[in-house]
């Protein structure tokens, strides 16, 4: 059912600013607060059969200022950096934790730059003791992750193949190659 798909909101500039559902999209192009750059496949339904545009990528017709987002430390988020990928033996899914490279009995901190994906073997056997300590090798040192518009909406490109075009040029090169890559 369309109404139940999701929008793209684009600022004045093109900037990605946010997702939302159909119906708000719907809502701004039919009040001349946004237009619609690009459609959705299905039409939505009115009363006395009336079909309407489905929007799928709307742009606001005013700039709208805020501030950049900075992307909050948490579980979920620490997976998505890593891909849901061990940073210790590689392997994918499963039964993931998160582990703090420099332990915290050992002054390390709750920050990006400690925390990493492992899954629970290798958590297990590095136990209290840092990587080098275990002799064990980060894939990738963990930093903290990109907070642009397009960073932060990367993981719809693969369900919504028509907000590409608007969201491929704030991602960072890295993600662009790897999404494109994928597809």
């Amino acid at each position: 059912m369309a109404i139940q798909r999701r929008a793209l909101v684009l600022n004045q500039n093109y900037e990605p600013l946010n997702v939302c559902s159909v119906r708000r999209a719907f809502v701004l192009v039919f009040r001349g607060t946004a237009e619609l750059l690009e459609a959705g496949a299905d039409p939505i339904q009115g009363v006395a059969g009336t079909a309407f545009t489905t929007p799928s990528v709307i742009r606001l017709n005013h700039f709208v200022s805020r501030p950049h987002p900075r992307p909050r430390l948490t579980r979920r988020e620490i997976f998505t950096r890593d891909r849901e990928r061990c940073q210790y033996c590689g392997r994918q899914g499963g039964d993931l934790t998160l582990d703090h490279v420099i332990p915290k009995h050992q002054g390390g901190e709750h920050v990006w730059e400690n925390l990493v994906t492992a899954c629970r073997s290798c958590n297990h056997r590095k136990g209290g003791r840092t990587p080098v300590e275990a002799r064990m090798h980060l894939v990738r040192e963990p930093r903290v992750p990109s907070a642009s518009p397009g960073a932060v909406l990367v993981h719809y490109l693969d369900r919504y193949l028509e907000w590409r075009p608007f969201l491929i040029g704030w991602l960072s090169d890295r993600q662009a190659q790897g999404s494109v890559a994928a597809s």
